[in-house]
């Protein structure tokens, strides 16, 4: 198990890690594979004790948890809900995770919650709620807070700026970390038709405290983020470049759907393992010969071209797009 510090917001580097997930819990208790570190879903942990607590602190004993949500809300436009901060923060008191992290998303309205991780508008004004209300929470909870770009299938004519920008812009004025989704990344870039390298190039490295690896499933016109199935060589290749970027980050492997035996999800972890040594290797080689340690942006097609249907809607996730009327040489 590796154990660096980085000097990324003060968070450790806790190596290659997967997510604890019910089918496995009798496997790693009776046998403590090697794992370096295991991610839980926050609530479902957020009870006073039964089995989930049970299992929770039998894990605790052998390995470093980090905690991931996926009910905050942080954009919703709701009041942030105090009652489940509270029992957040007190499941924080149990575990001690280095850091902690939910998604850019909302999911609420008029007390309405239906459990699932819209995308945000990309403007000014989600820029300054979203800001206010990351700062209150990691204040609160009193642990490094970070937020997680989120996969999208849809985008907002009302959007002002790419989504790199916004998420960039939020992490640096609320002094929050940023959980770097890699597949994300890539599954947006195909539903949205834009370069994934131009996302990864152009959000702030030294503030990513830890990485998400996963699976999806593409449906030709567009790819659903199910976490299920292996990382594909597109999101490898993109996971290593994000690593040349940044140096050591926490990286995880997340398998939420037909969840296959232990074996299979720590062989994933272990190629990524494979991968973010090699990029760190490349790193280390070209700090050797006195040249910047980072690659440089190179423009790359997407990985799949946004239609002509597509771009008439004014706006993709990439960044603005002018309306076809426009495109004629109409003015308004």
């Amino acid at each position: 198990m590796s154990e660096t510090i980085a000097p990324r917001l003060g968070v450790p580097d806790h190596g290659v890690g997967i997510g604890l997930r019910v089918p496995h819990y009798r496997t790693i208790l009776e046998t403590r594979p090697s794992v370096d570190f295991f991610e839980v879903i926050s609530e479902n942990f957020m009870v006073p004790g039964g089995k989930p607590r049970y299992h929770l602190e039998a894990v605790l004993e052998s390995y470093k948890i980090i905690q991931h949500g996926v009910s905050l809300g942080i954009g919703s436009p709701d009041p942030l809900d105090m009652d489940y901060l509270k029992r957040l923060k007190e499941l924080v008191r149990v575990v001690k995770p280095a850091w902690l992290s939910d998604h850019f998303c909302w999911g609420a309205a008029d007390g309405v919650n239906i459990h699932d991780l819209l995308p945000l508008p990309y403007t000014r004004a989600a820029v300054a709620r979203v800001v206010e209300r990351a700062k209150m929470v990691q204040d609160f909870l009193e642990v490094r807070f970070a937020l997680e770009n989120t996969s999208s299938y849809l985008s907002y004519t009302s959007s002002q700026m790419s989504e790199w920008d916004f998420v960039s812009e939020v992490v640096e004025r609320a002094d929050i970390g940023l959980m770097f989704d890699v597949n994300n990344v890539f599954v947006s870039a195909y539903n949205h038709g834009f370069d994934p390298y131009d996302f990864i190039h152009h959000v702030p490295h030294e503030r990513i405290v830890q990485i998400h690896l996963a699976g999806h499933t593409n449906l030709g016109t567009h790819i659903i983020d199910t976490h299920s199935g292996h990382v594909i060589d597109a999101v490898w290749d993109l996971y290593r470049e994000t690593i040349e970027l940044t140096g050591a980050v926490s990286t995880l492997i997340e398998w939420d759907d037909e969840i296959p035996e232990l074996s299979v999800v720590l062989q994933e972890a272990e190629r990524a393992r494979e991968v973010r040594q090699a990029a760190l290797d490349a790193r280390a080689l070209r700090e050797s010969k006195g040249e910047p340690t980072s690659p440089s942006y190179v423009p790359h097609p997407p990985p799949r071209p946004i239609r002509v249907e597509e771009a008439q809607h004014g706006w993709s996730v990439g960044g603005p797009r002018e309306h076809a009327s426009q495109e004629a040489g109409s003015v308004a």
